[in-house]
């Protein structure tokens, strides 16, 4: 975002707001340009890296994550890791990562011609469908039987460490898509490659609304006493409900079997959480569906009544600290280690502040968020009471998250300002975030499960 500047103001030379400026410490802005210079791909500051900034040291183990895994040494060659985040980035549409990897693809030594559509791909990549697929919309479906067939021998076969470099490099950019979306983070018109996708944007985000942690439009809306005191009871009531669950929770410990009657419930209460329905503010765009297959499939409510039901996974039975961490790790040296140090990282964030207010432990809030993600999934946690869920996250913020996480192509700007309206930008991309890592978490919890399976 490049403004004209005035004494506290800027002026954005995208959306022509005016902003107030935006207080980031001089060590912060080092840092991130110090994150920039070693770990980008595209050697420049893009939009996704400005507004995770808002949390500089989330940033840094993304950067470190996400660059291990595209450009240093690994199983997969370098053009094929940007042509399987081109694929992943497809199944939501989101042009702004597809445009961002044709340029990488290219720089990589991939062929102009692949860019054409899968049909033009070896046969090899082409295999990578139906996974990509499950993964990103129903991934409780991904069994060793998936795995089986593409490791198979054969000139098209996968070897097990080039399949969890792609595993890993799929839940990485869906989980990013529904960041990228969720934060309204449109794409950069100077940076549109001559073989990207051309997108008509219609949501209403621009990038300086959250890289600036408030806008003078933000402020003038709050300088509303009635609506500001409605906002303010809103955190309020939702502090008085941690304060009060804690003490429950301190009193006395619910049973399991009341622990896992609360799971079956929320999960299939998530089932009846309408995501956002398509309207004016949703970005339309087609040509993505050259770099994917059954573009109509999409997430289907692991609860939903009246269908075969679907065992619950429990995370007590294959978990990521226990199971997942050490396998991924086995086969693709290190990135256990980097993507276990994000997960924890994004977790374990905390300013102890929710809006105006300081030294709150949010810790439960966090882990609503977190496991919340992971119920949509049919993920349960034994030691997790959920009806702190139903109690913390109210039904606007539920719909966000539904959305962000199963359909983010369909995130708009109302649904973003819609739930806990005090909060500030900074708070609601540390959600995002926080949905971001629980979605690709749980996505290689079911890929990592199958690829156990298949070695046992």
């Amino acid at each position: 975002m490049n403004s004209t500047e005035s004494s506290d103001y800027v002026i954005c030379s995208n959306c022509h707001k005016v902003l107030r400026k935006f207080g980031q410490t001089n060590d912060v802005v080092t840092l991130v340009n110090r994150l920039v210079e070693e770990y980008s791909t595209s050697g420049r500051l893009d939009n996704i890296t400005q507004v995770m900034s808002l949390h500089p040291q989330y940033l840094e183990s993304f950067l470190r994550t996400q660059f291990y895994m595209l450009r240093m040494d690994g199983p997969l060659p370098y053009h094929y890791r940007h042509y399987i985040a081109i694929m992943a980035a497809a199944r939501h549409q989101c042009a702004y990562l597809i445009n961002m990897h044709v340029d990488e693809f290219l720089n990589t030594g991939g062929s102009s011609e692949w860019l054409n559509g899968l049909e033009y791909v070896p046969q090899r990549l082409k295999n990578l469908n139906e996974i990509n697929k499950l993964l990103a919309h129903r991934p409780w479906l991904v069994t060793k039987d998936h795995i089986q067939k593409l490791v198979k021998t054969g000139e098209n076969n996968w070897s097990l460490a080039e399949l969890v470099h792609a595993v890993v490099l799929l839940a990485h950019y869906h989980a990013l898509a529904s960041f990228v979306f969720g934060s309204g983070i449109n794409p950069d018109r100077e940076h549109e490659p001559s073989n990207g996708l051309h997108l008509v944007v219609k949501n209403k985000f621009c990038v300086c609304d959250l890289a600036n942690d408030n806008s003078i439009e933000n402020t003038g809306l709050m300088s509303n006493s009635t609506q500001n005191a409605d906002y303010e009871s809103e955190i309020e009531a939702l502090m008085e409900k941690m304060k009060k669950l804690q003490e429950e929770r301190e009193e006395e410990e619910a049973s399991q079997e009341e622990m896992a009657t609360r799971f079956e419930k929320e999960k299939k209460e998530s089932l009846l959480v309408v995501s956002g329905a398509f309207d004016d503010d949703v970005v339309s765009m087609s040509n993505a569906s050259r770099y994917i297959e059954d573009p109509g499939f999409g997430y289907k409510d692991f609860a939903r009544r009246g269908e075969e039901h679907l065992p619950t996974f429990r995370a007590h039975d294959y978990s990521w600290e226990d199971h997942g961490f050490s396998l991924v790790n086995r086969l693709y040296s290190d990135i256990g280690h980097l993507l276990d140090d994000k997960f924890r990282m994004v977790y374990n964030l905390t300013y102890n502040t929710m809006a105006t207010h300081e030294d709150v432990d949010t810790t439960m809030l966090r882990r609503a968020l977190f496991n919340y993600v992971h119920c949509m999934f049919g993920i349960r946690y034994d030691d997790y009471d959920y009806g702190e869920v139903n109690q913390l996250l109210e039904r606007n913020l539920k719909v966000y998250i539904k959305t962000v996480t199963c359909y983010p192509e369909r995130a708009t700007k109302r649904m973003y300002d819609g739930y806990w309206r005090q909060f500030k930008h900074s708070e609601k991309v540390h959600v995002n975030l926080l949905l971001m890592e629980a979605r690709m978490q749980a996505e290689l919890l079911y890929a990592l499960r199958a690829i156990t399976r298949h070695l046992t």
